[in-house]
């Protein structure tokens, strides 16, 4: 009996962080420790991710678009293709990226799976189809071997291809920022730092920014306060509802600090820049600097170290 109590004490201690979180009920949530994934296609997945071969000038891989140094964004307004083509939009952070509900800034894509063809057969990206990839792939020893060690088939298709690379992404995830940290209650938060969150959460912020990604879960208008006439790559051009002229998936604010220029349309340098923007366009807000400031300082408490794979060597 006293054996049995032990174990119960100790399942109660393990779980005791998840019941504190609970009952702050707070609208955010840590990103989970541990993503379940296959560890030997992700690790397939990670060196096609970075190996150019795969576009139609043998110059750009999905890292080209998606720096590690930048939390799978791209610092350029709009990111490089084929032949020094120019994309029309600026490219999204992949990290955590497996969190959001949809892909791409119009959620055309369902999942990791889907988004892959979006880059791959675009012309001004990559620039190839599923045959001219199947066929990079089962004319080099080198990937014909490691896809038959992890699928054990002697044929390669590009859905093998897409399965591997959605896989690496998978595992592209930050756990452990200063705010989740906090969130678990294993560490504090300055005070401005609390403030600019409590500013964030007062001010209606939290209202689109909510979750695991903290984005990520839903389509938003920008400028439902004062609205922007130009128009990019929204879910207009899904749906072709005029309603949805303007909206947009809603950006994860994971790792914020490191992912600028800001918006579809880079139009936001700096961090600064970017919370005073969606303030006045989305809330009809003219920030204090004050505010500013702390809203920054709270937004630079979810940046978090590199996914674990891209620093694992194999």
């Amino acid at each position: 009996m006293m054996k049995l109590n032990f174990f119960k004490y100790i399942k109660i201690f393990l779980l005791l962080p998840i019941f504190l979180f609970a009952l702050r009920n707070e609208p955010i949530t840590p990103i989970p420790q541990k993503v379940d994934y296959n560890k030997q296609k992700a690790e397939l997945g990670k060196k096609l991710f970075f190996d150019p071969i795969f576009s139609e000038d043998s110059t750009i891989s999905c890292a080209s678009c998606h720096f590690p140094s930048k939390a799978g964004a791209d610092p350029r307004p709009v990111s490089i293709g084929v032949y020094g083509k120019k994309g029309n939009i600026q490219s999204p952070p992949v990290y955590n990226a497996v969190f959001n509900f949809r892909q791409f800034w119009n959620g055309r894509a369902f999942d990791l799976k889907e988004q892959i063809d979006g880059p791959t057969h675009n012309p001004v990206e990559m620039g190839m189809n599923n045959k001219k990839i199947e066929k990079l792939l089962n004319s080099n020893h080198y990937y014909h071997e490691l896809f038959y060690k992890t699928y054990g088939k002697t044929y390669i298709t590009f859905k093998m291809f897409q399965d591997s690379v959605a896989e690496f992404e998978k595992a592209l995830f930050t756990p452990n920022c200063r705010f989740d940290r906090w969130l678990r209650e294993e560490i504090n938060l300055t005070e401005d730092e609390k403030k600019g969150y409590m500013t964030f959460k007062k001010l209606g912020c939290i209202n689109c920014h909510n979750g695991v990604n903290i984005g990520g879960n839903s389509f938003q208008k920008v400028g439902v306060i004062h609205p922007r006439k130009k128009r990019w790559e929204d879910r207009y051009e899904i749906t072709h509802n005029p309603f949805d002229k303007n909206v947009f998936k809603v950006p994860t604010l994971r790792n914020i600090e490191l992912t600028s220029p800001y918006f579809h349309d880079a139009s936001a340098k700096t961090l600064s820049e970017a919370v005073d923007k969606m303030a006045y366009f989305n809330l009809g807000l003219v920030l204090t600097p004050k505010q500013n400031r702390e809203i920054v300082l709270f937004l630079k408490t979810l940046t978090a170290e590199g996914p674990k794979i891209l620093k694992e060597r194999k």
